[in-house]
């Protein structure tokens, strides 16, 4: 891509903070899109209210959307759950309602939104890749609902592509920024039977599909952001020791995860074999396909 302004929301976030410096890196124009008075290169938004300074985003080419309550920072309480559902649903309509609004001269030409592998639910050991239909229950209602708020972008002619990310390798954020710690101590261990999929991908990797599905026109539609070698937990938990050469002798019982995280258990002990078939089939090639290489990227 040549040089571009390229607006993004959830730039304090762990993947979106990733892909602002590596866009500022190559010489880009990043756009922060912020809650409080903007300074310099912000945009003033407020996504609650469906609120978003649309003439900020004017003249920009693309704009991503990684904005939203962490999934896995609190327990479920029905309040939390709402506010994971409402800053996912309501930031991206009021995000598409402005581009949709914005003269066709000055539209931004592309609309990368946030999405996630909850999208599938519960697979199993079955793989299941972005032809298959939403699966049943909070997260996939949620998914659904995120990206369906999209569709006035999409409707007035911008290029719209979901980014169905799942569990991202990194030591600063995320399901990984918990377990680091953990396995260094030498407290790490399977969760449940150890037996349910995780689909990971390494940040390096998530920050390089990001930017290939903002460079490459023709792309639309969801794309599944994770390794092409999802993993079982017990997996997982043995590359985590190999690697950190830590003993992981410490499994935490199905009973206890529940009593602990309440309903997020399911997310936990759930099983998500996710491949990333439209990423691979566009042309793209992950630097870290097998999870012992997206542990060792992200030390």
């Amino acid at each position: 891509m040549e040089r571009s302004r390229i607006a993004v929301a959830g730039a304090s976030g762990l993947i979106g903070g990733a892909l602002a410096r590596s866009l500022m890196s190559d010489g880009h124009e990043v756009v922060r899109l912020v809650r409080r008075a903007p300074r310099a290169g912000e945009v003033r938004w407020d996504p609650e209210r469906r609120s978003v300074d649309a003439a900020g985003l004017a003249g920009c080419d693309a704009v991503v959307n990684l904005a939203g309550a962490g999934v896995g920072s609190r327990r479920w309480t029905d309040e939390y759950k709402a506010r994971i559902r409402s800053s996912r649903v309501d930031g991206t309509a009021a995000l598409a309602e402005a581009l949709a609004g914005l003269p066709e001269d000055v539209r931004p030409r592309v609309f990368v939104n946030g999405s996630a592998i909850g999208y599938y639910g519960e697979t199993g050991d079955r793989s299941v890749d972005e032809s298959a239909p939403p699966g049943e229950g909070f997260l996939p209602e949620v998914c659904v609902a995120w990206e369906a708020a999209a569709d006035p972008a999409r409707e007035a002619g911008v290029r719209t592509v979901f980014a169905r990310t799942g569990l991202v390798v990194a030591r600063g954020g995320g399901a990984w920024g918990r377990l680091f710690p953990l396995f260094r101590a030498g407290l790490g261990g399977r969760m449940g039977d150890g037996r349910q999929y995780w689909s990971f991908v390494a940040l390096h990797d998530e920050v390089a599909a990001l930017r290939h599905l903002l460079d490459t026109d023709g792309l639309s539609g969801p794309f599944n952001l994770t390794a092409p070698h999802p993993v079982t937990n017990r997996e997982v938990t043995e590359a985590m020791s190999r690697v950190l050469r830590r003993p992981a002798v410490f499994p935490v019982p199905a009973p206890v995860l529940r009593t602990v995280l309440g309903e997020m258990a399911g997310d936990v002990l759930g099983s998500a074999r996710v491949l990333p078939a439209r990423l691979q089939e566009s042309g793209f090639r992950f630097a870290f396909p097998r999870i012992e290489g997206a542990i060792r990227a992200a030390l």
